[in-house]
Formats: structure tokens, sequence, C-alpha cells
């Protein structure tokens, strides 16, 4: 079973970026789709971007298009998430989790983090 450990969350001024990073443990990794998704303060979680596990099709939620990127490295077992122009609202608990589509909608399973913390100030 895939094991992950997300980073790269922070304090961040509304429009700046960060660089989120998902470091998996097992040789399964490359097998999986990989996926983001975000939890803010007494919200649902919500999914956010994904990507083949080729790297070859990615996936976004509407409200990220054209300023979030997701990405992965299978020799480094890392999946990534550059986002630009955040915004406050935006502002959540920030995970990854392989990932499977059902119907329109992307579901994440098996293990999962204990996720970033991100935190965009107006």
């Amino acid at each position: 079973q895939v094991q992950l450990v997300e980073s790269g969350g922070g304090l961040v001024q509304a429009g700046g970026s960060l660089r989120l990073s998902c470091a998996a443990s097992g040789r399964t990794f490359s097998s999986y789709a990989m996926g983001w998704f975000r939890q803010a303060p007494g919200k649902e979680r919500e999914f956010v971007a994904a990507m083949s596990w080729s790297g070859g099709s990615t996936y976004y939620a509407d409200s990220v298009k054209g300023r979030f990127t997701i990405s992965r490295d299978n020799a480094k077992n890392t999946v990534y998430l550059q986002m630009n122009s955040l915004k406050p609202e935006e502002t959540a608990v920030y995970y990854c989790a392989a990932v499977t589509l059902n119907g329109s909608s992307w579901y994440g399973f098996g293990s999962w983090g204990q996720g970033t913390q991100v935190t965009v100030s107006s």
C-alpha cells in the first residue's frame, strides 16, 4: 500500500504562489493516477487536480484551472501541485491521494497523508 506525506504548505499573501509536494512510498506509485484535494474548515473535502499514472493527462477543478498545475516524477515517487494567484478562500488543508474517476467525479482511495496547511492572507 502506498504511504503519502504532503509538504510545502505555509502562509502566503493573496496572489502569491506555493508548491506542494507529496512523497509516496511503495513500489506501485507509478501505477496510480494521483490527485490533490483540499478541505477548508467546516467544509467537505473537495477535488483540486489529478494526473494519470503516466503524467500524460491532467484534470482540474474549474476553480483552479489556469492557476494550478499538477505534475509528477515517478522516478522520485512524488507528485506536485504548483499553485499560483492564490486566493484567501483557498485556505485549507491540502491532501494528495491515489485517485479514480467515477462518472465525472474524482475520488481518492487508499491511504491519505496528514495533509499540509495552506493559509492565504488577504
